[in-house]
């Protein structure tokens, strides 16, 4: 399927949402949320007309359950509620929300088209934009799943306000992500926003310049053959965080994980290709400011580094990173020998006091 998502960031969600679907030709619409979106985001769009006659389908909260039971669950719903190919998903809540609902869009009737209506950060600057789906399996995150892009991701800070703070902060370590891969223009105010304060008007300004980042990869490349690998920044190490966050019943949430995996990738970046020490250190420290430690010790690398080593984006048994030379100089496919991955993991341990 090609990507022809449309990405709207929103001054009125009621008013555009609500024109989109006027727009649109559909036999009926379904709208997933998970527990927690039912109860505090659903009432902020429930005035639509189109969503007060819509069918409801609602999932258990966290990416715990991003499972093959929850997903048939909703194919259930589906078939059920007499979905049919013409008819229309509409997934709001977070990421779990959006990839699970990708999917089951992807691959319910051979394909019935979604709509994505992001209440978390971590949604609205990465998991619902891209048209990447999935679910857990077998322990392993994203396991299952298939590209596929959603009609339209309609981006509204205001779903910011029902958020905690670590929820925040996931997805902002996305965002640091987006401005170490694309250009000082964007990496600079990402860094020097205040997240103690919460300016959300400005927050939408730098949602908008984050989307436009990913939209840019995943333009040049859809099916992540090349360079949309750039995305995956910090995620090989991170990934292995949270899978091991998972292991111990504990879950450390998907952007938490993911600025941990920044900060041994910026290091493997400047040993591998001399990524500057006074860049790393700014970011490291931002992320030490922000961002709660994730205790791990030397028994544990080796499960770590086994982890890397089952990563979707590796070819056969070789470890394939992603680095950077410099800000905006993305260098995929990165091959480094065990030793340089443990070492990355003794300095993220050093460099967050643990």
């Amino acid at each position: 399927m090609e990507n022809k998502q449309q990405v709207v960031i929103c001054q009125d969600l009621s008013a555009e949402l609500q024109a989109f679907l006027t727009d649109l030709d559909y036999d009926k619409l379904f709208v997933l949320t998970d527990t927690n979106t039912k109860e505090k985001c659903f009432p902020l769009v429930k005035d639509i007309p189109q969503l007060r006659e819509a069918a409801q389908i609602t999932v258990p909260a966290t990416d715990l359950n991003k499972t093959l039971d929850s997903l048939a669950s909703i194919w259930t719903q589906l078939s059920e509620g007499g979905a049919t190919r013409h008819s229309l998903l509409l997934n709001l809540g977070g990421g779990m929300v959006t990839d699970m609902g990708g999917f089951a869009g992807a691959t319910f009737k051979r394909g019935i088209r979604t709509v994505n209506v992001p209440t978390t950060l971590m949604a609205s600057v990465d998991a619902a934009v891209g048209g990447k789906t999935g679910i857990n399996f077998h322990g392993l995150k994203n396991e299952i799943g298939a590209f596929y892009p959603p009609l339209c991701v309609f981006i509204d800070c205001e779903f910011l306000r029902t958020l905690d703070r670590d929820n925040i902060l996931s997805g902002y370590a996305e965002m640091i992500k987006h401005g170490l891969i694309s250009s000082m223009e964007v990496y600079t105010p990402v860094l020097l926003y205040d997240i103690d304060t919460m300016n959300y008007q400005y927050l939408n300004t730098l949602v908008a310049q984050s989307v436009a980042v990913k939209e840019d990869f995943v333009a040049q490349d859809p099916k992540e053959r090349g360079i949309r690998k750039a995305l995956n920044f910090g995620h090989t190490v991170g990934h292995a965080f949270e899978s091991l966050s998972f292991q111990r019943g504990n879950p450390l949430l998907h952007g938490h994980a993911v600025a941990a995996g920044i900060v041994s990738e910026l290091f493997l970046s400047h040993r591998a290709c001399g990524f500057p020490m006074e860049k790393l250190s700014q970011v490291v420290y931002y992320i030490k400011e922000y961002y709660a430690p994730f205790a791990f010790d030397c028994k544990e690398y080796d499960a770590l580094y086994d982890l890397m080593r089952h990563d979707k984006k590796n070819e056969g048994d070789v470890i394939n990173f992603t680095l950077l030379g410099q800000v905006g100089d993305v260098r995929i496919n990165q091959h480094l020998d065990k030793a340089a991955v443990l070492e990355s993991l003794d300095f993220y341990r050093e460099s967050m006091g643990i």
